[in-house]
């Protein structure tokens, strides 16, 4: 009887044990799967960024489309659409969802790429762009728009966590059928060269040697200190040497002890070339005009002259103002100042010369130019030209270009800025004017 009763114990025990060990197992493999589904789903919402990126990238080329007005200007624009149209599909291919969800969306972007280089290449032969071609380009455009809204608020449902991606789905209904100038074009597509869109603006001003420190004499830290001390209207007993900075343009450093000041100042020709005040601004009190005229009467204060203001951007009660050189009447764009101005008190919180002491320097513009007559014939029919002037423009491969700038009106009210080669007459450029309350932006 007891050994009857001894086993019964013994099951029962061993029973407990392995229910504890299955239900801690389960728990593991729980936490392992719920560990691995967090990971995944960053993955998916990553990658449905990458996606809302690319298609309002695909919306704004297609909105230059609209307004370029050379064969050459729409093939540069046509391989940067083909490119982020295979970024988006690469984008797309990472979720999952199921090919028959997002088929609409694949179809939407190889016609954009397809249809873009199609326009491309029939500008090539000079044989023109027609009013069905803008219509294409128009209803794409108008998707494209539709298609990126749709997706950033999908992304942002996903974010909040309103939805599950087993509920995601984006919505392409009304997918434009473009098809006009493919036939001639599949033929001969696989033979079509590769292109790199090499665009004239670019962020890679520290890679080129400074012009106006080149050759200058070294100055002592004292002497920096005292720029520096003079420029921020600061007590050299608030700032301490900190390091110093190495590259094309080297600098001696100097901060606050609590490191909300930073500035710099060049090694040769002791320059200013930036620094920033960190604090938070708590109330708005100045106008845009008042701001804007501090920040002129601060360039003049540092003595940098004939600086003239091109756009600015209101962001977190600061007005950063961005400054060009005006070149008897030429808007040098390579010489940029900014300054950023507090709007409760007019305090100077931000200045960064580097581009200016990068790039300027005397210049020797050709005497004979394209016909500035001829080139604004040459600006889209879908655009008015309100006005022009001669610009200096940068290139990514750190050059500079002289263009004639257009600014023009679109239809919809959109402002444009095209640019044309001052020499050759070829369009360079198209810049959209995203502007607002708060200033105005390009892209």
């Amino acid at each position: 009887m007891k050994c009857k009763r001894r086993c019964l114990i013994r099951i029962f025990t061993f029973g407990i044990f392995a229910l504890t060990a299955l239900i801690a197992r389960n728990f593991i493999l729980m936490d392992e799967a719920r560990r691995n589904t967090l990971v995944l789903n960053a993955s998916y919402s990553s990658a449905l960024e990458q996606l809302a990126d690319a298609c309002q990238n695909i919306s704004e080329t297609l909105e230059k489309e609209l307004y370029a007005g050379s064969g050459e200007t729409h093939k540069d624009l046509s391989v940067k659409l083909y490119q982020q149209a295979s970024a988006a599909k690469a984008a797309l291919s990472q979720l999952p969802m199921g090919r028959a969800q997002t088929n609409n969306t694949y179809k939407f972007l190889s016609q954009v790429g397809n249809y873009s280089l199609a326009v491309g290449k029939k500008l090539e032969k000079d044989t023109g762009i027609s009013d069905k071609d803008y219509e294409n380009i128009s209803k794409l455009y108008d998707f494209s728009k539709k298609l990126a809204q749709n997706i950033w608020e999908l992304e942002s449902s996903l974010s909040a966590g309103e939805i599950d991606f087993s509920d995601a789905q984006i919505d392409t209904e009304g997918v434009p059928e473009v098809t006009d100038g493919f036939a001639d074009f599949e033929q001969d597509f696989k033979d079509y060269p590769s292109l790199i869109y090499d665009g004239p603006f670019s962020d890679n001003i520290m890679e080129k040697k400074p012009k106006m420190t080149q050759g200058a004499a070294q100055v002592s830290r004292k002497k920096a200190l005292e720029k520096c001390c003079m420029a921020l209207n600061i007590s050299a007993n608030d700032l301490e040497d900190v390091s110093e900075v190495g590259g094309n343009m080297p600098a001696i450093r100097f901060s606050n002890k609590d490191n909300t000041v930073c500035s710099e100042v060049t090694k040769n020709g002791g320059y200013l070339s930036y620094f920033l005040k960190s604090r938070i601004v708590k109330e708005e009190k100045m106008s845009k005009e008042q701001a804007l005229e501090t920040g002129e009467k601060y360039l003049d204060y540092l003595g940098i002259v004939s600086m003239k203001t091109t756009y600015y951007d209101i962001h977190n009660g600061i007005m950063t103002i961005n400054f060009a050189y005006d070149d008897l009447g030429t808007c040098v764009y390579t010489d940029l100042v900014k300054v950023s101005v507090a709007l409760d008190n007019g305090e100077i919180l931000g200045y960064d010369a580097r581009g200016f002491l990068v790039n300027h320097t005397k210049r020797n513009y050709p005497k004979k130019l394209f016909s500035k007559l001829r080139a604004q014939e040459r600006v889209s029919p879908k655009l008015t030209v309100q006005s022009s002037r001669l610009a200096v423009i940068p290139t990514d491969n750190l050059e500079e270009k002289l263009c004639y700038e257009f600014k023009c009106k679109a239809k919809n009210g959109r402002n444009v800025l095209v640019y044309f080669d001052a020499q050759t007459g070829e369009e360079q450029q198209i810049l959209l004017l995203v502007e607002s309350p708060s200033g105005t932006l390009t892209v």
